[in-house]
């Protein structure tokens, strides 16, 4: 389990993830956002909404792990999930920009207000097994940093 100075640097990792998300995509034309960071990889325009999709999900594991004892985490299938039609074709990262902005301020607010003992409450995840309040914290701050790095490494690569 991360010590307390990590958390603190964790959850201010969340806070400001919606700025980097915004400024890893800031000024990019619709072409851009259509491509994709790799072979085979999702589309700068996926990746946003993929986080919007992720985050929400983790944020609702949050609640449950804190409401009820030991909840089963529901799953999702992520690549499904973007090739839907609101997470491809043309359809504006706005949206997903503004659902970030307002999860992450919520998620770190509560984060903030937890006491120790929270920390150590678990959920059950299917394929992950026991997860602890701090194991998603972790997770998740990693988890945004490792997609703005994509974007950002997809737009050095190109001259963008």
């Amino acid at each position: 389990m991360v010590t307390r100075d990590q958390r603190y640097e964790l959850i201010a990792k969340l806070r400001q993830l919606p700025d980097a998300v915004e400024a890893a995509v800031k000024g990019l034309s619709e072409g851009q956002l259509d491509t994709p960071y790799g072979e085979g990889k999702w589309k700068v325009r996926q990746v946003v909404h993929h986080l919007a999709d992720s985050h929400m999900i983790a944020f609702v594991r949050t609640k449950h792990i804190l409401a009820e004892e030991e909840p089963k985490l529901f799953a999702y299938e992520q690549d499904s999930w973007a090739a839907t039609a609101e997470a491809t074709s043309g359809s504006p990262i706005t949206s997903s920009l503004s659902i970030l902005r307002g999860l992450h301020a919520r998620w770190a607010f509560l984060f903030d207000s937890l006491p120790e003992t929270a920390w150590t409450r678990t959920g059950i995840h299917y394929q992950r097994g026991k997860m602890t309040l701090s194991d998603i914290l972790e997770l998740y701050a990693g988890h945004g940093e490792r997609h703005v790095k994509q974007i950002t490494d997809l737009r050095k690569t190109r001259g963008w």
